[in-house]
């Protein structure tokens, strides 16, 4: 028997191993497999953001749109066992008269996913209107209906906000949050208005059952940006960024025209916050593989033999394979410029607002208790921050 023969033998025999032994290989039957790398899965942090639609809600739901991609970039410095986590958001809306009674008054608008683009969309899609706010149920239907990970050792929380009582609605918080922890889930409360209000109408309960953290803001707040003098350049160079980013297959323009909207609407919340959009286009967070050709085929190589003539961007259509993959190795390597540009820029912009922020720090605003939260339960699940 040859020697790649062997190799595959001994391969084999470490897979048949474990699938008959159980799911979790141990350290002696991860010895019998070539590269026990192979197993180890990408690590995830997982966020379902549930958020009170009610007629008295418009101040969170704008401090939610102007922080989204603060969080994000959040997040996305986050690193485990030396990998950058696949970073999945969920989002709900609860307590809107134009949400079924059936329904508990609760609707999802985007499952779990890696497309922060969409999320964006549909959190700019958001509008308030009265209605029941539910909260045990808003609990237990996220609990139930997302692809939570199977794996303990992954992130994953539930933030849901609002301002009415914690207990209202048919189903039992205390149930819904137990439900959730089972499931290594937990559950970060925040109530709209003062912190012993939220205390007595039972919002810190619902956090305390399931290890989570129990915050209240000031819903009608305005969120301070800080300017800096690096956000022009950062703004110039996203333009530049998004000029490499190429729409292919039947969604490629959609999703395009999809990245471009976003920006629009993170700008609409000013300057900042269209820096920490950009910001995140520069981050493994940002994953636009399904429909970028440039993201694709760094993936997936054999993409630029294999895609139809009609479904590559216009710029490619016509070329041969070799002319494909030139194309697409020069839009690779001018992304890498301009993002490692931006990258050097943000840092320089970082220390700028920490010496600026100091008299800010204590704003009970959403992402000032939302950041230092996920940080800490980051921590506690052995994720670091490279900051």
């Amino acid at each position: 028997m040859n020697q790649a023969k062997i190799l595959i033998t001994f391969f084999l025999l470490g897979i048949f191993n474990i699938c008959c032994t159980n799911s979790h290989p141990t350290q002696a039957q991860q010895a019998n497999i070539l590269s026990p790398q192979l197993f180890e899965k990408q690590p995830k942090i997982q966020v379902a953001l549930l958020l009170d639609t009610s007629g008295s809600m418009d101040g969170l739901i704008n401090q939610a749109k102007s922080q989204i991609w603060k969080m994000v970039n959040e997040l996305a410095i986050t690193k485990k066992n030396g990998q950058s986590p696949d970073i999945e958001i969920a989002l709900y809306d609860f307590g809107n008269s134009s949400i079924s009674a059936e329904a508990g008054y609760v609707r999802q608008h985007t499952p779990f996913t890696t497309d922060l683009d969409m999320v964006s969309e549909k959190l700019f899609e958001l509008s308030t209107n009265g209605g029941e706010e539910y909260c045990g149920k808003a609990i237990q239907v996220s609990t139930k209906d997302l692809n939570w990970s199977d794996n303990n050792g992954d992130l994953k929380l539930i933030i849901i906000a609002g301002n009415e009582p914690f207990t209202q609605g048919p189903i039992d918080y205390k149930q819904a949050c137990k439900n959730a922890i089972t499931k290594g889930i937990m559950v970060n409360t925040i109530h709209c208005g003062d912190y012993d209000e939220g205390v007595r109408s039972s919002w810190k309960d619902g956090a305390d059952l399931t290890d989570g953290k129990y915050m209240n803001i000031n819903q009608d707040e305005e969120v301070v940006h800080i300017q800096t003098p690096f956000d022009t350049k950062i703004i110039e160079l996203n333009n530049s960024l998004n000029s490499t980013f190429l729409g292919y297959g039947s969604e490629g323009k959609m999703r395009k025209k999809r990245q471009v909207t976003q920006d629009s609407n993170a700008s609409s919340f000013g300057i900042a916050n269209e820096v920490e959009r950009t910001v995140a286009k520069t981050t493994a967070a940002y994953k636009p593989t399904s429909w970028d050709i440039v993201s694709a085929a760094i993936a997936e190589p054999e993409i630029l033999e294999e895609a139809e003539e009609e479904a590559l961007p216009e710029q490619m259509q016509g070329m041969n394979k070799e002319e494909r993959v030139k194309f697409v190795e020069e839009k690779s390597a001018e992304r890498k410029k301009i993002q490692e540009e931006i990258t050097n820029l943000n840092n320089q912009r970082q220390a700028f607002i920490t010496k600026q922020q100091k008299e800010n720090a204590e704003a009970l605003t959403l992402d000032n208790v939302m950041i230092n939260t996920i940080r800490e339960q980051a921590v506690s699940k052995k994720f670091n921050f490279e900051d």
